[in-house]
């Protein structure tokens, strides 16, 4: 036996029952899924591209644009001096003043006394002093301030007289950093958009997979077709089998409960007719006893092997637990060595089958009392409880038998598996269970069982909260 703390089971009230939360309520572990690990690599590799593509421009664009600016500059120093030494004073003052105004060059006197900081603040500007200073003359100055005014100061002489020549910084300066920043953040948005549509229309196919998969799961074949003309071969070739595995599922299905209830709808007339030749012709009444139960325990077999071969589709509808439970408890009569107590809050409504919830309930009910019959005082004491807990309501029904051996807990709601010895001196069909289990899962529910901590089995519902109209 094992601790049921450590199975996993979901809340239930009351805490008498012993209930310790439950796998159906754990955390799922985290995932990612395909649509956006595909968008996040996508973007991934578009942004790195990018990046990785601005700056090798821009490392391509540095040493041409800097030799450029240099050529550039030491023409105009070399023109505006050709232009000054080849005209008279008043056509030089018209000069200036015409340079000033059109080109943004501004040429003054040099002064001894002038105060200048060196163009070399970075490595671009300390190359173009360099291009300067090797096109026009070891004796150049190039400053990025003169006298507390800014701007491109390239110191030349003319005739021996020191002048200065004000450009623009623009001329030499690359694209700044907020240009940069403006294209990369467009092609970085018009990138993801990109890397979205892309990932979306990778995915589609298989949104539309999975979905056709659940239904297929839930035993809904017709609503499982997928498109067997789309251009992609590889999804093509995908949908079609899918297709034929589906169609050959539904025929397996179908063959499987038309089967199960053929043999049974066939099996009740010898039946009928066995019973009513015992009570005729068998003359010993404790013998005559005796066959009736057995033709009895035959026809609630066959009474399993319908319940199991019922369609999975379903509309669930809302249903009083209350009234289920209660049903499914008055069912078992007052037998003087079963006792049941129930713990269920008032007008406690699911969404389900009140047919098949009422099977449910009984086949839980019967097999505690079969199998979880008190060692000690041989009563069969079965603990009922519910609560709500957000948009589900979690039932747990427990017995307090021998429990089961840990290792086939996980098969008791395979059909047709029968318990270890201790829970099977019942005679049965193993299908009780897996009744269960599939009822459940047709009602959108979960089904689990686990050990309590205090002995015998616990069984574990889960169940859509019922919802008004």
């Amino acid at each position: 036996m094992i601790d049921e703390s450590r199975v996993p089971t979901f809340e239930t009230e009351p805490a008498a029952l012993e209930t310790a939360s439950a796998p159906l309520e754990s955390k799922p572990a985290r995932e990612v899924s395909l649509f956006w690990r595909t968008f996040f690599l996508l973007s991934l590799l578009l942004v790195g591209c990018i990046v990785a593509w601005l700056q090798t421009f821009r490392a391509l664009e540095y040493e041409p644009r800097t030799l450029q600016s240099a050529q550039q500059l030491a023409s105009l120093v070399n023109l505006s001096r050709a232009a000054l030494v080849h005209s008279d004073s008043i056509a030089r003052v018209s000069l200036v003043k015409t340079m000033a105004d059109e080109e943004k060059v501004r040429i003054a006197p040099r002064e001894p006394g002038d105060k200048f900081r060196l163009y070399d603040a970075d490595q671009l500007s300390r190359t173009v002093s360099a291009q300067l200073s090797a096109r026009l003359g070891p004796d150049t100055v190039v400053a990025r301030e003169v006298n507390g005014t800014p701007g491109l100061w390239i110191g030349f002489s003319i005739d021996g007289d020191p002048y200065w020549l004000q450009a623009d910084p623009s001329r030499v300066e690359l694209v700044t950093g907020k240009t940069w920043l403006i294209w990369l953040a467009t092609a970085a948005v018009l990138s993801l958009m990109g890397a979205a549509w892309i990932a979306r229309l990778i995915n589609r196919p298989l949104q539309k997979l999975s979905f056709a998969a659940s239904r297929v799961r839930d035993g809904d074949f017709n609503s499982s077709r997928l498109n067997e003309a789309v251009a992609t071969s590889e999804i093509r070739q995908v949908n079609i089998g899918f297709n034929q595995m589906a169609q050959r599922l539904s025929k397996i299905e179908q063959d499987r409960a038309l089967m199960l209830a053929g043999i049974s709808h066939d099996l009740r007339t010898p039946l009928a007719r066995l019973r009513l030749e015992t009570e005729m012709s068998v003359a010993d009444a404790e013998a005559r006893e005796h066959m009736s139960a057995d033709i009895e325990q035959v026809n609630a077999i066959i009474d399993k092997f319908l319940d199991y071969a019922r369609p999975d589709h379903m509309e669930p509808q809302r249903v009083s637990l209350n009234e289920v439970i209660e049903a499914a408890v008055f069912a078992l009569g007052n037998q003087p060595d079963v006792a049941v107590k129930t713990s269920i809050p008032d007008d406690t409504w699911v969404m389900g089958d009140a047919v098949e919830l009422n099977r449910v309930f009984s086949n839980l009910l019967q097999n505690a009392v079969r199998y979880g019959r008190n060692q000690t005082t041989g009563v069969a004491e079965i603990d009922i409880g519910a609560k709500t807990k957000d948009q589900w309501v979690l039932v747990k029904l427990r017995d307090h038998g021998p429990g089961v051996n840990p290792e086939m807990i996980s098969q008791l709601t395979q059909p047709f598996f029968r318990g270890d010895a201790s829970r099977s001196a019942a005679t049965g069909t193993g299908l009780g269970l897996a009744i269960v289990e599939r009822a459940i899962a047709r009602m959108g529910g979960r089904f689990a069982l686990a050990n309590s901590s205090s002995g015998g089995l616990a069984a574990h519902i889960k169940l859509p909260v019922g919802k008004t109209a």
